[in-house]
């Protein structure tokens, strides 16, 4: 008599683990995203240099380095996710995926933990520069390595809601335009946060551990509702 086995479904963290291997061999494989991240940073970087090389000794830069360092790894995001959904896109990988019985929140953490680990990777070669170009002379406070816990809470959040926006307006037209006139304006509670934490920091002023923890603690708080309402509303979105 033959014998029948049933095949074991998936687990979601399988499911998971593939999604994200997926996004990180391509990643691996091709470049796109970094490439077109690390080369605009340091566009930025330059043009930056350009723009204070005039500005005399009078210029304070650490009371400006929290915002000019922001400034850097907001837009330098915004280009990678522009370019986050373009393999799925232009492959049709997206509806292979979505006809496999999954959650389709499984789909947003795998995507949105890929555009994290791009992030960071972008990050840790850029801010060294930011610190050697920029604050090489003036130097910065002995606190300021806290600013690496900004920059981590601050791509949590850019990765998690920027991944909701690039699915939202991945078949719009005119795509770039319409994810960066969402994503600013929705970064910028988390923004204002990591910046003056970052700020705090780096100038080490008085009282600046009580700016810097409350500080976090709202990009944390922004952190925690903003992924779970995109992760409750990515199916939704997803499937539209």
């Amino acid at each position: 008599m033959a014998r029948t086995t049933a095949m074991r479904r998936p687990s979601t963290w399988a499911h998971y683990v593939a999604l994200l291997k997926k996004d990180l061999s391509q990643e691996l494989h091709t470049k796109d995203m970094l490439t077109s991240m690390g080369l605009y940073a340091l566009l930025v970087l330059v043009v930056y240099g350009a723009a204070l090389a005039q500005a005399g000794s009078e210029l304070d830069i650490l009371q400006m380095a929290g915002g000019l360092l922001w400034a850097v790894v907001l837009f330098t995001s915004l280009m990678g996710l522009n370019r986050s959904f373009s393999h799925e896109k232009e492959q049709g990988c997206l509806e292979g995926i979505l006809l496999v019985p999954m959650d389709r929140s499984v789909i947003f953490l795998a995507k949105a933990t890929a555009n994290l680990i791009f992030l960071l990777a972008v990050t840790i070669v850029v801010v060294p520069l930011f610190f050697f170009f920029f604050l090489g002379q003036a130097g910065a406070a002995p606190s300021w390595p806290l600013a690496f816990v900004c920059l981590l809470v601050g791509a949590v959040g850019i990765a998690g809601v920027g991944t909701m926006l690039s699915t939202i307006t991945m078949n719009t037209r005119g795509k770039d335009v319409m994810l960066a006139v969402l994503f600013i304006p929705l970064m910028f509670p988390l923004l204002w946060a990591c910046v003056s934490a970052t700020t705090a920091v780096m100038c080490a002023t008085d009282g600046f551990m009580d700016t810097f923890v409350t500080s976090m603690a709202l990009a944390a708080g922004y952190d925690v509702v903003m992924i779970l309402v995109s992760w409750v509303l990515y199916d939704f979105v997803v499937s539209a």
